[in-house]
């Protein structure tokens, strides 16, 4: 697993952004999160600044605009969080992640039967 640097809450969700459409620009970005943030232009840009000297996400200059790309694959930024997050919450004990998990939400057949199977090829 890459050396992922650790993303904040704010941070994951302009990445998210950059995950869904990249290159993108810093006004775009802006503009995808006006609707679900009360932040202004100028915490994004704040946001993107610190994604860059974190060596999270990448640039591209063209003219006066800068796209940004992310460095790391969503999937692995999520699997090293995942894993910060077993090793401080459960002692890096999976099965007791799960369990509370399982026992604390209303998981549907078709969540159980995916689970199974999951687990079952995993043999």
């Amino acid at each position: 697993m890459a050396n992922i640097p650790k993303i904040s809450e704010s941070e994951w969700e302009v990445m998210k952004v950059i995950w869904n459409k990249n290159p993108c620009s810093a006004n775009e970005i802006i503009k995808q999160l006006e609707d679900s943030t009360s932040w202004k232009p100028k915490t994004v840009k704040s946001l993107i600044s610190r994604l860059l000297k974190k060596n999270v996400i990448g640039f591209n200059e063209e003219g006066r605009t800068y796209y940004y790309y992310p460095l790391f694959d969503e999937k692995e930024c999520a699997r090293q969080e995942s894993s910060s997050f077993i090793k401080r919450v459960y002692n890096g004990a999976a099965k007791n992640m799960l369990l509370n998990f399982i026992e604390d939400n209303k998981l549907t057949e078709e969540d159980l039967d995916d689970l199974k199977k999951i687990l079952n090829d995993r043999d």
